[in-house]
């Protein structure tokens, strides 16, 4: 396969054409922060947080979306990324109500080990003075909107894995949210399958499984891509026959 060279923090690595500059960090060793990329959905680049400056680009782009290409001269970790991350983390906390002590994710929740990571330890915007009504009408699971980052990880793994297509969203700005089956309660979504994708996709505390207290909740994230993984190595054994 043909590869491209490229620089990533100063490490030169070769990366076949049509990978992105997350995925060649990952692989380098490079740890670049992200929230809605998850292995085996499609890309959205909604966060934003996977940010990185490319020596004659003027504004950082996202590495989960940016492919490689040629000699490229990639930074992950600048004074300017690291304020750009901290801002943005702060604002995803005001979006919501991210009471991490009283959270059934906290101890597991990729937005608290990212405010951890870059010090973030306060907010400097106001959050919403109430909480949004948690959906609890599904027999297994809960839907809590004020956890909810929008990453879309939910309504991706619904669609492109289960094939479901029982979430999406709806709403704009402060009042953008999911929806199930357009807009009934979950427990009533005739498409849901009960599967669990979606609760294992979520990197918070929105999506949650019933009977899960402060600090329980434990997901296998890796569940969507050994899943993927899967159907890829299938559908290649087809393609050989």
């Amino acid at each position: 396969m043909a590869g491209v060279n490229l620089k990533i923090d100063g490490v030169e690595i070769e990366a076949p054409v049509g990978e992105n500059l997350m995925q060649a960090a990952t692989r380098a060793g490079v740890r670049v922060p992200g929230l809605c990329q998850l292995d085996g959905l499609s890309v959205v680049g909604a966060c934003r947080l996977c940010m990185v400056e490319i020596a004659g680009t003027p504004r950082p782009r996202p590495a989960c979306a940016t492919p490689v290409g040629e000699s490229m001269d990639v930074h992950t970790d600048t004074p300017r990324l690291r304020e750009h991350r901290r801002v943005l983390l702060e604002m995803l906390f005001a979006e919501g109500q991210h009471i991490c002590a009283a959270c059934v994710a906290s101890g597991a929740c990729e937005l608290q080990n990212l405010a951890a990571e870059l010090g973030v330890d306060h907010v400097n915007f106001t959050p919403p003075p109430t909480r949004l009504e948690m959906d609890l009408s599904h027999p297994r699971f809960g839907y809590d909107p004020s956890r909810c980052v929008l990453c879309t990880r939910c309504v991706r793994a619904c669609a492109e894995v289960e094939g479901a297509f029982t979430w999406g969203v709806a709403g704009r700005g402060r009042e953008t949210h999911l929806v199930a089956d357009l807009g009934v309660p979950w427990g009533e979504a005739e498409s849901c399958t009960s599967c669990g994708k979606c609760v294992s996709a979520c990197p918070v505390g929105a999506l949650f499984e019933k009977g899960t207290s402060v600090g329980e909740r434990r997901v296998t994230r890796a569940l969507v891509s050994t899943l993927t993984a899967r159907r890829d190595r299938e559908s290649h054994r087809e393609v050989l026959k």
